[in-house]
């Protein structure tokens, strides 16, 4: 399998002008760890996470001054840490140059930078522009390990996650970070919903697009103000099965 047949094609991201206080909203309401930057013709530039919020003025956490360290670095590292503990813009605090993979890459690479750059969120690039992403989950640890002894989806099971993508992502209804995964004409929807019939929308969705054989639903609900989240109920049952 490769980067593009799991990737999630909407992608919420940032500007390098925004305000850090609106990328930390969006990053709360949407239970993200993180957003891609990208300038107006779409180039990914950068990347926020959870992480470039840790050091900061207003909640008295910027790094301690190790004085021995200043006279060896110099200012300059005193200069960029103030910059990060009460910068106001993302592209003042936001890391450039992140780690991105391309569409065509094998899930197996993708699993492997993740792990050796320990991010969750891998942005999937074409010629520097960014056109989807990809988020660590137990799902991606499991189809990467099925990769290996399981066939490539074919040519016809691609086109049917695209047609799926095409019809659930012109609704108002799409669910966030819809990932779609088909093998062998069986569908699995990935992503989170805020109300249960959009739950049903995506999957009769799925189910009339032609060759696909059965949809299975991994869809979780998600409250966007309390962070509360539920699996959904075919993933609940499989627990119950498995424990």
């Amino acid at each position: 399998m490769y980067a593009h047949q799991i990737m999630a094609r909407k992608v919420l991201s940032t500007t390098p002008d925004s305000a850090i206080l609106d990328a930390a909203n969006i990053i709360l309401q949407h239970r993200v760890s993180g957003l891609p930057v990208v300038d107006p013709d779409g180039t990914l530039v950068g990347i926020i996470t959870e992480g470039d919020f840790l050091h900061r003025s207003e909640i008295g956490t910027g790094r301690k001054r190790n004085w021995l360290m200043t006279f060896i670095l110099g200012p300059g590292k005193w200069a960029e840490d103030y910059v990060l503990e009460h910068g106001r813009k993302v592209s003042e605090i936001m890391t450039r140059e992140p780690v991105t993979v391309a569409e065509d890459a094998p899930l197996t690479t993708v699993v492997g930078l993740m792990e050796k750059n320990n991010v969750k969120r891998l942005p999937v690039v074409r010629d520097g522009k960014l056109v989807g992403i990809i988020t660590r989950s137990d799902l991606l640890r499991t189809v990467a390990s099925l990769a290996r002894n399981v066939p490539a989806p074919t040519e016809n099971d691609d086109q049917i996650r695209r047609r799926i993508l095409d019809e659930i992502e012109q609704n108002a209804w799409c669910p966030l970070g819809l990932s779609v995964i088909v093998r062998d004409g069986i569908a699995h929807l990935s992503g989170v919903i805020t109300e249960s019939r959009f739950r049903n929308a995506a999957i009769v969705a799925a189910e009339n697009v032609p060759g696909v054989r059965e949809v299975h639903d991994h869809l979780c609900w998600g409250d966007s103000f309390s962070g509360f989240y539920l699996k959904s109920p075919d993933d609940q049952e499989l627990e119950k099965q498995v424990h």
